[in-house]
């Protein structure tokens, strides 16, 4: 039973060492998803609208556009509603679309990147626990061996350690799933920008 435990472990503790080191850019150590890490959405790559102005900071000035912003920056609410919401505010807006879409833009551009910025950021400390873990489970699957070689084993702390490596492992799994998970998210948030700011602008031409 303790022999099948030391092969896992040892496994485990190889290739998804191995799996750690290898994920993250060269350019970003902490950083472990295959998608290149973009820090930050540039302004350029989303709007070709009118210029901005002071509408880059307010926004935040404006009690109604800073609840849009966050409402339609949510990810939970469905794209087409956040899209057609835009459609009827601007419209609304007659006389002063312009300024309420820049206002507006800018607020979505700013709540975006900010969620951006803290998926990001969770996924490098997430990384950062991951070789952790993985050096834990080498440490202590050599520990592990030892006990086994030992004349005679002492099968408590051997069975005790065995089922501490199983339960490192599981997690370390468990933990990697849910990256690979998140780091879609950043893209998903891209998206979501683009999509909206085409919207804004649509209703500004």
């Amino acid at each position: 039973m303790t022999g099948w435990r030391t092969g896992l472990g040892t496994l485990l503790a190889m290739v998804l060492s191995s799996q750690v080191a290898s994920a993250a850019d060269p350019r970003y150590p902490d950083w472990p998803c295959q998608q290149a890490k973009v820090p930050e959405i540039s302004l350029a790559a989303v709007w070709a609208g009118p210029p901005l102005g002071d509408a880059e900071t307010k926004w935040r000035d404006n009690p109604k556009i800073s609840a849009l912003a966050t409402k339609l920056a949510a990810r939970r609410v469905p794209l087409e509603d956040a899209q057609k919401e835009i459609t009827e505010f601007l419209q609304a807006a007659t006389a002063d679309k312009a300024n309420a879409g820049k206002l507006l833009f800018a607020g979505l551009f700013d709540t975006l990147n900010g969620q951006r910025a803290s998926v990001m950021n969770g996924l490098e400390r997430v990384m950062r626990k991951q070789r952790e873990a993985a050096e834990k489970i080498r440490d202590d699957t050599v520990k592990l061996q030892a006990l086994q070689d030992a004349t005679p084993p002492d099968q408590a702390k051997v069975d005790e350690l065995g089922n501490q490596l199983v339960w490192e492992t599981r997690i370390f799994e468990d933990r990697g799933r849910v990256v690979k998970f998140v780091c879609e998210v950043p893209t998903t948030i891209d998206q979501r920008l683009f999509a909206l700011s085409r919207t804004i602008q649509q209703e500004l031409d």
